[in-house]
């Protein structure tokens, strides 16, 4: 068969046209693409418009998910109105690659409220909180989600903005910090030579190195001499003032290494005696006292690391103690700090505990004078900062040097508090621990301390760090004291060491501790059996009741012990020795109420065990045998907070139900505290308006009180088994106006009422002296 001729083309013919008419048929299938794709945008654009007019009622859509494509739609408009010209379809696929510009929609201000509301208490909802707030607020739960990422975002951003903030400022504080540590190594000076002080051990020759040591030995040796020309000549030793730019670096250094006993004598032993010439009252010597202090600091660790001979150990009521064997001391510190004085008595005792409390909260609690007595109560009833010398380094307690007076108490009229003007010296350890010491500066008369009534020699404690938040406290305490004026009642127990040693100090502080300890607790007591549900609702409450508890315990040790710096006044004619009333006036003290307060206070002896006594004086059940504001009524406990490991350990709202009437309005608030040492029973009448405050979380400050109650202590050492010394103190409105007259008949009724009272509690314990016939919960 013949193939017509203009058919007939070559191969490479052949392969040119298929290639031509590729090409045309992949032009035509890009121009038929491109239409649909102008057609889709068109359709999808006309949805968009008809979305977003309704938009109104269904809110506005996310950013992401509300865009559009202003190219596009050019595009297809021009693509439609002008045909398809080879130049337009190419100007359209270019304006096609262009990137599309972005349409956001914002939420209302409604949303974000309700957005930002949520994330306040959800801040990573789950997929059905997402969808039920979507619906809520009438947008997407793709909107709701990445608004969520986004708000996580921004804190996240805000976050590290302030923490990049406060390391910039910490950073300058530190460079600052660093110059001028640099600017006063660079003009220091040699505390015994005078010169410069640049060059260290290693960087001087040998015989440089000899030279100062043998420098040293000869100061020394001046500094004795001149010590004992003082002593027989009168004239102060000269060679003890230190240098002046020496005082900063002697707070500041490094825990000294052990002082020698050479050093001890000739150091702070003769220190006494030239205070006197260089100090008063109003203000000493600061280079004196700074070195008085350092010394201090050294035989505070030295008593506190040694054991026997110089302590010796002692069980008292079961418990191991240790007391200082005196000889020992004398040949281990000749002079000590000081001489002793013939006409005081010397305390001294070592006691070692732990405690609940970070080891760096116990040191800024002793070394802040209010949270310090706060903390001692219980024994310390006043303390001041008279002034600060230095404050530390490093933003803590080291080398921090305080100027201090406080006095010391016993909870019984019968024996006379201890003042003592001293100087309170905190030190790092350079493994870690810290001690803090204090030493007096009052009675440095010539003498030594003759005129004054106490003395405390170095005395405070070592603190370690033990694991989980604990700490190991090691509590030296001696003083020299004038115990002339206590009550042969209670001559035993003071000259035992008991009533101010280092054991009353330790159990003191294990127990309050444990206290706080509680108070930082964030659960909710439950009711005690018997009483009310729902009493004591949050933690708010909780704490607030334990506050005002706290307060109560104070103002009743302040005002039962015989105390001269409280404003009470002692009547005359007040009835039995024994029995001690007071007068005082409150005004604009929120903490009592306005009027004419009346005290009374008494101490005696009963042949009962202390335990045995608390376990009676805090029962419920046989509280109406002794206390005359029950009435004979019984007494319901609607609240029990316990504060402490031992049971007799608690805080207490009592509800009074009086026999004569069907309803009462009368609360009760009571602590109840014990440790090795002593036990108290303290309590107060409320208000129940300022009470429910009390338990919703409000201020306790607020609510006046009038604290009564009861001191309990041993009889002596060893006498767990023995007598109790107890102490009964009431405190009474006679009167609800500040300028009225005291009359002798309430002086009288208050003395009956103490009288009843400690006449019914020796009834009750002496027909049941063992407690068989009902005891504490």
């Amino acid at each position: 068969m013949m193939i017509p001729a203009g058919r007939n083309m070559p191969a490479a013919g052949m392969i040119g046209g298929l290639a031509s008419y590729a090409a045309s048929l992949g032009q035509n299938m890009m121009d038929g693409q491109h239409q649909l794709v102008v057609m889709q945008q068109q359709q999808n654009h006309g949805q968009q418009q008809a979305a977003t007019s309704g938009s109104d009622t269904h809110g506005p859509r996310h950013d992401e998910l509300l865009m559009e494509s202003k190219s596009g739609s050019d595009n297809m408009e021009g693509g439609i109105g002008s045909g398809s010209g080879g130049e337009e379809l190419q100007e359209e696929d270019l304006s096609l690659q262009r990137p599309r510009k972005k349409r956001y929609h914002r939420h209302t201000q409604h949303q974000i409220q309700e957005l930002e509301a949520f994330f306040k208490e959800f801040p990573h909802p789950d997929d059905k909180q997402r969808k039920e707030l979507s619906r809520e607020l009438g947008l997407e739960p793709l909107q709701v989600k990445f608004w969520f990422q986004n708000k996580r975002t921004q804190m996240k951003t805000q976050q590290e903005r302030q923490e990049n903030t406060q390391l910039r400022a910490e950073n300058e504080k530190l460079r600052a910090e660093n110059a001028r540590y640099k600017d006063a190594l660079t003009n220091a000076a040699c505390p015994n030579c005078g010169g410069p002080a640049t060059a260290v051990i290693g960087e001087m020759s040998f015989d440089e190195h000899h030279l100062r040591i043998e420098n040293m030995r000869l100061r020394d040796e001046i500094d004795r001499i001149s010590a004992i020309a003082a002593k027989y000549v009168g004239k102060s030793a000269t060679g003890m003032l230190p240098n002046s730019s020496n005082i900063s670096s002697v707070v500041a250094a490094p825990y000294p290494p052990p002082l020698s006993t050479h050093h001890l004598i000739t150091g702070a032993g003769d220190m006494f005696s030239s205070l006197h010439h260089h100090g008063a009252a109003a203000g000493f010597d600061k280079p004196l006292v700074i070195e008085l202090a350092v010394a201090a600091m050294e035989e505070l660790v030295r008593m506190a690391q040694l054991g026997e001979p110089l302590w010796v150990p002692a069980l008292i009521d079961g418990a191991a103690t240790e007391t200082l064997n005196e000889e020992e001391y004398a040949c281990g510190f000749p002079r000590g700090v000081g001489p002793k004085s013939p006409e005081l008595r010397s305390e001294a005792s070592r006691e070692t505990v732990v405690v609940i409390m970070n080891h760096v909260n116990l040191v800024e609690m002793l070394m802040d004078v209010n949270q310090w007595s706060t903390l001692f109560s219980s024994i310390v009833s006043r303390a001041a900062t008279l002034e600060v010398l230095s404050t530390g380094v490093a933003g803590n307690y080291n080398g921090a040097l305080q100027l201090m007076t406080a006095e010391f108490q016993m909870p019984s009229p019968l024996v006379p508090t201890r003042e003592s003007q001293f100087v309170r010296y905190c030190k790092q350890h350079a493994d870690g621990g810290w001690a803090v010491v204090d030493v007096s500066l009052d009675g440095l008369r010539t003498g030594g301390a003759a005129g004054t009534r106490g003395r405390r020699r170095p005395s405070g404690c070592l603190i370690r760090e033990m694991p989980n938040g604990y700490s190991r406290v090691t509590w030296v305490e001696h003083v020299e004291a004038d115990d002339a004026m206590v009550h042969e009642l209670y001559r035993p127990l003071v000259s035992s060491g008991l009533a101010f040693g280092a054991r009353r100090w330790a159990a003191v502080l294990e127990r309050q501790c444990e206290r706080l300890a509680s108070a930082m607790a964030s659960g909710v007591p439950a009711a005690p059996a018997g009483g009310d549900t729902g009493v004591v609702t949050s933690a708010e409450g909780r704490r607030s009741m334990l506050r005002l508890a706290e307060r109560m315990v104070a103002s009743f040790c302040g005002g039962v012990t015989a105390s001269t710096t409280h404003q009470w006044t002692t009547l005359s004619g007040s009835g039995p020795e024994d029995v001690r009333v007071m007068t005082r006036k409150s005004v604009d003290d929120p903490g009592r109420p306005p009027g004419i307060i009346l005290n009374a206070a008494t101490s005696f002896w009963l042949p009962v065990p202390p335990a045995r006594v608390f376990s009676f004086l805090r029962d419920d059940a046989t509280r109406s045998e002794w206390d005359i504001l029950s009435n004979g009524g019984d007494v319901q406990e609607m609240a029990h907070i316990a504060n402490g490991r031992d049971h007799g350990n608690a805080v207490s709202l009592l509800r009074v139900n009086n026999a004569n009437s069907n309803q009462s309005n009368m609360l009760i608030l009571q602590e109840c505290c014990t440790d090795a040492t002593g036990s108290y029973v303290i309590y107060a009448p409320v208000d129940v308006v300022a009470m429910n405050v009390v338990l919703n979380g409000g201020d306790p400050d607020y609510v006046a009180l009038l604290p009564s109650g009861f001191a309990i202590l041993p009889d002596g050492p060893g006498a767990g088994g023995g007598g109790s010394l107890l102490t009964v103190a009431f405190q009474i409105l006679v009167d609800s106006v500040p300028t009225a007259k005291l009359s002798l008949g309430s002086v009288a009724t208050v003395n009956s009422l103490i009288a009843c009272t400690v006449e019914r509690i020796k009834a009750a314990l002496a027909a049941d002296p063992a407690g068989g016939g009902g005891g504490a919960r």
